[in-house]
């Protein structure tokens, strides 16, 4: 599997990532996102800002690359990058298929993505994005997995996955929504020949939305690399939209809000990759103070009891707007 080179990685930030959502694309949810990319939100724009965040990424050891087709261009954005620094050849690149982007970069597009997961759409995407990434291309997720998508019976589908696996391509899913430890141990149960099909889980996880915790331990133990993605809530978590109790934790370790949220991810012994979503360098540089965080345990209890209930997080989660 290719997220061994991350194990053999010794830098304190070998266990967060980048992932792309923000900058491949002009509209997206996260809070404060006007204010972040300002107007120019142009091709040549975000290209520029992606291979910005890339190469500060890289800089502070980040070994783990997170895109996907509905992530507008992202992955246009990062092959370009790698083909630009032929020297780098020890990142782990992810994408995921399953989602088509229809925005055409407007950000006041009526629909911004069109979810299927039918094997037509996998032949399709798979293609897209080999065209792009190639051989560079180590992971191939399922985006966003509930317990009603047809991806987890398809077995024409799952054949296919079997084979990219079998040809060296690993396979994995992403999940979203309040159902998502269903849909992790559902998928958990996908065999082909007897096989498990999945390596890799990537879940939303975060102080707010701890439900999928238990079924990301049991895929942690079933062998699967855990990649956890909206550490931040979409910016619920940073700055002046963050919680009173962790602006309290984070004044009381001189740490911004959104590392002692991402530091409270890394306590999970499950959490193999921890993705920062920054759309700005300041942003990536304080992401990746994470790792330095030492919550003591009543710190962490205190995050801890900001959970809230699944329905009512993604019921908001659902209500921000794309900026």
């Amino acid at each position: 599997m290719p997220f061994a080179r991350l194990a053999a990685a010794t830098t304190p930030t070998c266990h967060l990532g980048l992932g792309l959502a923000a900058v491949g694309r002009p509209g997206y949810i996260n809070l404060g996102r006007d204010r972040d990319l300002g107007a120019d939100r142009s091709v040549d724009a975000l290209r520029a800002r992606t291979h910005e965040l890339l190469d500060a990424a890289y800089a502070q050891g980040v070994r783990y690359l997170d895109a996907a087709r509905s992530y507008g261009r992202s992955e246009e954005f990062l092959a370009d990058w790698l083909r630009a620094r032929p020297e780098i050849d020890d990142v782990v690149v992810g994408s995921k298929w399953g989602y088509t982007y229809t925005a055409d970069w407007r950000t006041d597009a009526a629909q911004h993505e069109v979810k299927d997961h039918g094997a037509a759409t996998y032949a399709r995407q798979r293609a897209e994005s080999a065209a792009l990434l190639g051989d560079r291309l180590d992971l191939y997720q399922i985006h966003s997995v509930t317990p009603d998508s047809p991806a987890l019976t398809d077995k024409e589908l799952h054949a296919r996955l079997a084979e990219s696996a079998a040809s060296g391509l690993t396979v994995g899913f992403s999940t979203s929504g309040p159902a998502q430890a269903d849909a992790i141990r559902a998928a958990l149960a996908v065999t082909v020949d007897g096989e498990p099909l999945f390596r890799t889980v990537q879940s939303t996880y975060n102080a707010l939305e701890t439900s999928a915790g238990p079924a990301l331990a049991e895929a942690h133990d079933a062998g699967l690399t855990v990649i956890v993605k909206e550490g931040m809530a979409n910016g619920r978590l940073a700055g002046p939209d963050a919680p009173e109790a962790l602006r309290e934790v984070a004044r009381s370790t001189g740490y911004g809000c959104d590392a002692v949220a991402l530091a409270l991810i890394l306590r999970r012994p499950w959490a193999g990759v921890v993705l920062s979503g920054a759309a700005t360098v300041d942003q990536l540089v304080s992401n990746l103070h994470a790792p330095a965080v030492d919550l003591d345990d009543e710190q962490a209890a205190r995050l801890d009891a900001l959970a809230e209930e699944p329905q009512a997080y993604w019921r908001q989660r659902g209500q921000l707007p794309w900026h």
